[in-house]
């Protein structure tokens, strides 16, 4: 096969061909007008024709010229199209979530790497239960609390629904736990400091106890959850991030009563008049895992 021409040699053909002046074409190219010309000749020799005519007034195609430019116009075309899809398949996705949501989130995106490497995703945690997108460089968050304004483009994940959970070995050891007055013979858990998560389920279970406050606190729901998986005592759980620990055992429900607070989780994103195909795919496919839970 021939030798092909040099690329950066095709794309000066490309420039002058359009504006047919070699003096405007070196300053598109910020090089030389001689440059221009020496490229072009040498061109034309590797050819065997000449690609345009020389004028007084400037240059115009040959018919040879003419059957190249559309199709050196095609070559850089889909190197342009090349770059852009390439890269974008390749751009990390930034993602933010509280540490809250982790015990649910973070199995479901190593499977996600694992069906698309072409698509990575960066995440970051953070207390704070929401995001705001003008100073913070996310491409999208999961946020705990009511429904988001408007002014984002919002996925609903799932509902809060809290549950008492404990060991298996303490729920069939000596001390009862039948009912929920049974609790006050148990030190209770409590993923935060204030103790909204137990008050808002003893209401509607409609049972008072003196020991809530001797309870011990954590500042994190994984941290509840992992001192109830040992035995240390019963925590209160968002029944809705716990279902692998459920379903293995780790933790068992002494009571069917599942307490909705009003709150949720949600997948939200820059309201833009166009939403990257990767994120979207990464968005959609996580509304379906919490759909499947």
């Amino acid at each position: 096969m021939k030798r092909l021409p040099p690329l950066p040699t095709l794309h000066t053909f490309l420039i002058t061909a359009q504006c047919c002046n070699f003096t405007r074409a070196a300053e598109q190219l910020h090089i030389t007008q001689g440059a221009v010309s020496r490229q072009i000749a040498g061109l034309e020799d590797h050819l065997g024709y000449a690609l345009f005519q020389r004028q007084a007034r400037g240059l115009s195609l040959t018919a040879q010229g003419q059957a190249w430019l559309p199709r050196v116009q095609q070559v850089f075309s889909l190197i342009g199209e090349a770059v852009e899809q390439i890269g974008e398949k390749r751009q990390t996705l930034q993602l933010k979530a509280p540490t809250c949501v982790m015990r649910w989130l973070l199995p479901r995106l190593l499977q996600w790497q694992k069906e698309r490497p072409d698509v990575p995703v960066e995440l970051t945690t953070t207390v704070r239960h929401g995001v705001d997108f003008q100073r913070e460089a996310f491409d999208a968050a999961v946020v705990y609390g009511p429904p988001p304004d408007a002014s984002l483009d919002c996925l609903h994940l799932f509902d809060e629904q809290l549950t008492p959970v404990c060991s298996r070995p303490l729920l069939e050891g000596p001390v009862p736990l039948d009912s929920p007055i049974d609790l006050q013979q148990h030190l209770l858990l409590h993923p935060t400091a204030d103790e909204r998560d137990w008050k808002a389920w003893l209401a509607a279970a409609d049972v008072h106890l003196s020991n809530v406050s001797k309870g011990q606190h954590f500042e994190t729901l994984d941290l509840a959850m992992s001192m109830a998986s040992q035995g240390t005592g019963v925590a209160i759980g968002d029944w809705s991030l716990i279902g692998e620990d459920l379903s293995a055992g780790r933790l068992v429900m002494p009571f069917d009563l599942k307490v909705r607070t009003g709150l949720g989780y949600h997948l939200v994103c820059p309201r833009k008049p166009e939403v990257s195909g990767p994120l979207q795919e990464l968005m959609g496919w996580l509304v379906e895992q919490a759909q499947t839970r």
